[in-house]
């Protein structure tokens, strides 16, 4: 008898005062956010930037799984291919050098200070070689070999007009500087479109080049090849 009483006075006692307490599930979530919201606990937690990084890493990485995936041999043969890709653009980039400009503008040959007189440009190009300023010498040089078949008549003065043309221009009336004009305006495309850098031979070159055109005898229309002297 005494068993069952000790039940009864225990299920008397619990219905009585010792009913259990149990917190509500929703404030429950909220308590914890709270807790787990506090600094403390975000100390070691990556910034901004770490998390935009490690994205980018993550994105990258799946990218470069897809392409491996695509193609052939697998990641060797991605790597393969990346090696080919970079090889060719380090040729492109020795071969046509740094791109300066993406296209030539109208004035393509002479600059926008207004027009200057052959003498001109050939003193602009004696003080830039004086000064070992190969690359404004050459192109100086240049505009004073055009400005002076200008003046001569030997071409008719037309804005926008590039080194090419007026070396294949002049090349009709002065036939016998056809190789030695189109190589000046290799030269001359080269230093200002090509990214190179001119030096002493090369404007001396076209220096002499312009000393002789200037002595030179055009070949008129009706004149044959022999009789320019």
């Amino acid at each position: 008898m005494s068993g069952a009483g000790d039940i009864t006075t225990a299920r008397r006692d619990t219905a009585a005062g010792d009913i259990p307490v149990d917190t509500p599930r929703l404030p429950a979530r909220e308590a914890a956010e709270s807790e787990l919201s506090k600094p403390m606990y975000h100390e070691n937690d990556p910034n901004f930037l770490q998390r935009a990084l490690n994205q980018f890493w993550d994105w990258v990485a799946g990218v470069f799984d897809a392409a491996a995936g695509a193609a052939p041999g697998g990641p060797a043969g991605l790597a393969v291919l990346v090696v080919i890709v970079i090889g060719l653009a380090a040729a492109l980039w020795w071969r046509l050098g740094t791109p300066q400009r993406s296209s030539r503008s109208a004035d393509a040959l002479f600059d926008s200070d207004g027009p200057r007189s052959a003498a001109q440009h050939r003193a602009a190009a004696e003080a830039h070689a004086a000064a070992l300023r190969w690359t404004e010498a050459v192109q100086e040089r240049m505009r004073a070999i055009v400005r002076s078949l200008e003046e001569r008549a030997l071409l008719d003065p037309r804005p926008g007009r590039t080194a090419d043309e007026a070396a294949a221009e002049a090349g009709r009336t002065l036939p016998e500087h056809t190789t030695r004009l189109r190589a000046a305006a290799r030269s001359f495309d080269d230093v200002t479109y090509g990214g190179r850098t001119a030096d002493q031979p090369a404007y001396l070159s076209l220096r002499t080049l312009d000393l002789e055109l200037d002595e030179a005898k055009p070949l008129l229309p009706g004149t044959s090849r022999g009789a320019t002297g």
